[in-house]
């Protein structure tokens, strides 16, 4: 699969998200500017510009009309897809590290840091779609950090936008009424910090990354462990492909612990693993660096990752993709006969 390169910002890329439609690529870096590409030839059409920070998080909403950041400048900010104008600046008490909409576009979500004494907080506030240029700045919830908690890294809403689900940075992961902000129930998930959390296409279940070289799949009702899949680098993101039984994740070595300057000494590739029997399928190399991001086409149809190297590559599925079989007693024969070496 030979990728399309987006080259458009300066330093490394925290997030990449297609539209609804998938015809639209947005991506943010640590560059503070946001950008928008079309995702089928990586033209860019345009750049969202204002933050004065790092932008960690960008989501747009189903009809793409308007889009939220978040940034290290301590604000969210709401956009205007199709001009880049600025709407909206709801303003906090730290660094904004994910923001997202709810299912319906009617409210937004912000994960705050845990610095400076502030105990870090997912906050909701409700949209104002007829005049996005007034939005109430009272929160709807702010749920802060509980007491036995680590801070939240990620969170996300799932079905219906009846709960939040967050993953912290020691590995566990929590889910709360998103209407009144009650702990429902927590688990630990992983031994390391979460490091992303994506749904799948129905919000009934979720797929998490983790700093302790894993992901695993859990059910949103009953926060139940579905699949694990074990990697040999940490991971910084994963995410569930719509069509084929795949999920792919993304990570590799931190900079400061690779001795080479070889990609495939820092386990720079996008993994492909199955999500049923939970085995590594394949694997696709490019970046020179770690994959901060992936997202896949809603369609299934390609995925793009973001990169520490500045590059976000998009991959159109092969035929050949579509076509794989995965057989699962030749798997467990080939398995068997590697034990035996």
């Amino acid at each position: 699969m030979r990728p399309i390169m987006l080259k458009g910002h300066e330093r490394s890329l925290t997030q990449v998200k297609y539209n609804k439609e998938g015809d639209l690529i947005f991506t943010v870096a640590k560059d503070k500017i946001a950008s928008v590409w079309y995702s089928y030839n990586g033209e860019r059409v345009g750049t969202y510009n204002g933050h004065q920070g790092t932008i960690w998080s960008i989501d747009v909403d189903s009809k793409s009309e308007f889009c939220l950041t978040g940034s290290a400048d301590f604000s969210m900010k709401l956009w205007e897809v199709s001009t880049g104008r600025c709407l909206f600046t709801f303003d906090q008490d730290t660094s904004v590290r994910r923001v997202e909409f709810d299912p319906y576009d009617n409210r937004i979500l912000a994960v705050t840091d845990k610095v400076m004494g502030f105990p870090g907080s997912i906050i909701t506030y409700k949209i104002n779609r007829d005049s996005p240029t007034q939005q109430d700045t009272t929160p709807l919830l702010k749920i802060d950090t509980k007491e036995g908690f680590e801070k939240v890294s990620v969170a996300g809403f799932s079905y219906l936008g009846k709960y939040i689900v967050a993953g912290h940075q020691d590995g566990t992961i929590s889910k709360y009424d998103a209407t009144t902000g009650a702990l429902i129930g927590s688990v630990k998930a992983h031994e390391g910090l979460i490091t992303d959390i994506q749904f799948s296409e129905d919000k009934t279940y979720f797929i998490i990354s983790s700093k302790d070289k894993s992901a695993s799949i859990y059910d949103v009702d009953n926060l139940k462990q579905l699949k694990r899949f074990e990697a040999d680098a940490p991971m910084n993101s994963a995410a569930i492909t719509p069509v084929k039984e795949f999920v792919v994740l993304g990570g590799g070595q931190e900079a400061r612990d690779v001795t080479t300057t070889a990609a495939n000494q820092g386990k720079f590739e996008a993994r492909f693993y199955h999500k049923i029997f939970e085995d590594e399928i394949g694997r696709v190399k490019g970046h020179f660096g770690p994959l901060n991001y992936i997202a896949v086409h809603p369609s299934g149809s390609s995925y793009a990752s973001g990169g520490e190297d500045g590059y976000v590559r998009v991959h159109t599925f092969e035929k050949s993709y579509y076509d794989f079989k995965y057989d699962v007693e030749v798997t467990a024969e080939a398995k068997a006969h590697a034990g035996e070496q």
